[in-house]
């Protein structure tokens, strides 16, 4: 006999396990499934995110730079650190504690919001009058019940034809966390975030890196401005970032990995590497999810097919995060799933995808909200900008960390805040005030008039708001 819930949630990702939880606190018999396995076989919600995404890659970023900083910058500050050695067998293992830490917080997140978790791979079973039968295949086989249903599989690194992930040679993001030594020669195919992200780990540990992209433009979806600054500091740094290039022929051997392309003026170039990270984008999971068993409507991507409310094809079922249309970021995904939560509650839940922050961790950060420059020539909206260089930043001299600056975008007529830009030092946690200011619909002036705490690298926020109306008070 099938377990009764309210809802059921498919994947326990930010998408999903937050979905679970606010769907718990809104008064729902809630059940997770999660088939993640840790390194001793027991469950490790979280996801793509949690497990092979996010938080290990920000892990080994932050590793890696207090190598970089201990190596090049130390001295500037004094102090004296001779022979810096980096012991990636160690530096993988906290990798893993902080990843475990935030499985057994979401197993603990469950347990505090009754949330039922059931280990094992969850498929549409079929549809009845009780609702939707889920089929758990895990130790053992479980069947549950729900009115309502709540897709959140995720999505899976995108493979090159002829040359599938082996773990060992060819690397999928989910190999690139666990190289276990420096590489001599790394190359990454994709300069997107996991491409600039990897190849900054490995680069500052020693790795000569070479990033090979497809595209004519490096960041194609980052403001021009900020891309063409960044491609000068990449440069600077190390990274071989060759665009336009067209990439042939893939050969494993016992000594690496050999990569055939035609450079973008058309001449044939071969890599002969240690390792290769491949991250040309990623394909939503839905194999397995047994779709035809009631209906469920797909794509020609494999993705979930859902309105602007996250609602299938099928009363009852919903679908979020990377298994749906829409950026393929986990916060995007925690948002849809507390949306979705509350509108099965009854509620009006309601996501903005206008006022998605977007984020790279490399050294310096990326950040940017809202439209770009060129997006906004290409929609004909008058618009003015402000920018102001961290060179010019009290605090950012004293982190010793002054590249970038923060742009902003307005109407011209309103002065509405139509986009901010942010590139250098804590870029990730300095755009959360653009995106308040956004969602508040405020103008850049209304930035200018607010009180910043000094010295402080927000300060440049500020003054690139006064910026845009070519008044600074500190460039």
């Amino acid at each position: 006999m099938s377990k009764p819930f309210d809802v059921i949630v498919i994947g326990a990702g930010p998408g999903g396990y937050i979905a679970a939880i606010r769907a718990a606190q809104l008064g729902k018999q809630v059940a997770c499934i999660d088939e993640w396995k840790n390194a001793s076989g027991g469950p490790a919600p979280g996801g793509t995110c949690t497990n092979v995404g996010c938080i290990p890659s920000k892990a080994l970023l932050q590793s890696s730079e207090h190598f970089d900083q201990a190596q090049h910058h130390f001295s500037d500050h004094g102090i004296s650190a001779k022979e810096v050695k980096m012991a990636v067998a160690k530096m993988l293992s906290r990798k893993d504690t902080v990843v475990k830490q935030n499985n057994d917080g979401i197993l603990y997140l469950f347990k505090k919001n009754k949330v039922t978790f059931f280990h094992g791979r969850g498929s549409f079973a079929s549809k009845s009058e009780a609702g939707y039968e889920i089929k758990v295949v895990g130790q053992t086989e479980e069947s549950l019940v729900a009115k309502h249903i709540i897709v959140a599989t995720g999505s899976s690194a995108r493979a090159l034809p002829g040359a599938p992930f082996d773990e060992e040679q060819i690397l999928s993001n989910d190999g690139a966390l666990r190289i276990g030594a420096v590489p001599k020669q790394l190359a990454l195919i994709g300069s997107g975030v996991i491409g600039l992200e990897m190849g900054s780990v490995w680069r500052r540990l020693g790795a000569q890196v070479t990033i090979l992209e497809g595209l004519p433009t490096f960041l194609g979806a980052v403001d021009e401005q900020i891309a063409k600054e960044a491609k000068k500091v990449f440069d600077k740094q190390g990274l071989n970032i060759q665009l336009g290039v067209k990439v042939g022929d893939i050969a494993r051997s016992k000594k690496g990995v050999s990569v055939n392309y035609t450079n973008a003026k058309g001449e044939p170039q071969r890599l002969e590497v240690d390792k290769l990270i491949v991250s040309i984008g990623r394909v939503p999971n839905t194999n397995g999810l047994n779709v035809e068993a009631v209906g469920l409507q797909l794509d020609e991507r494999g993705a979930i097919v859902v309105d602007a409310d996250c609602q299938t094809n099928l009363p009852g079922v919903w679908a979020v995060g990377d298994v749906v249309r829409g950026p393929m970021l986990a916060h995007k995904a925690e948002e849809e799933g507390v949306a979705v939560a509350e509108r099965i509650a009854g509620q009006h839940g309601h996501v903005d995808f206008n006022l998605v922050p977007w984020v790279i961790y490399t050294s310096p950060e990326i950040a940017w909200v809202g439209r770009t420059e060129q997006q906004l020539k290409q929609d004909g909206v008058a618009y003015k900008a402000g920018s102001f260089p961290f060179l010019a930043n009290g605090r950012a001299r004293a982190l010793g960390d002054t590249t970038g600056m923060v742009k902003m975008l307005a109407d011209a007529h309103t002065d509405e805040i139509l986009g901010v830009h942010i590139m250098g030092p804590q870029a990730s946690e300095l755009i959360a005030e653009a995106t308040v200011a956004m969602a508040f619909k405020a103008s850049a002036e209304d930035i200018a008039r607010i009180c910043h705490a000094h010295p402080s690298l927000s300060e440049s926020t500020k003054e690139a708001a006064l910026a845009v109306d070519k008044r600074t008070l500190n460039f």
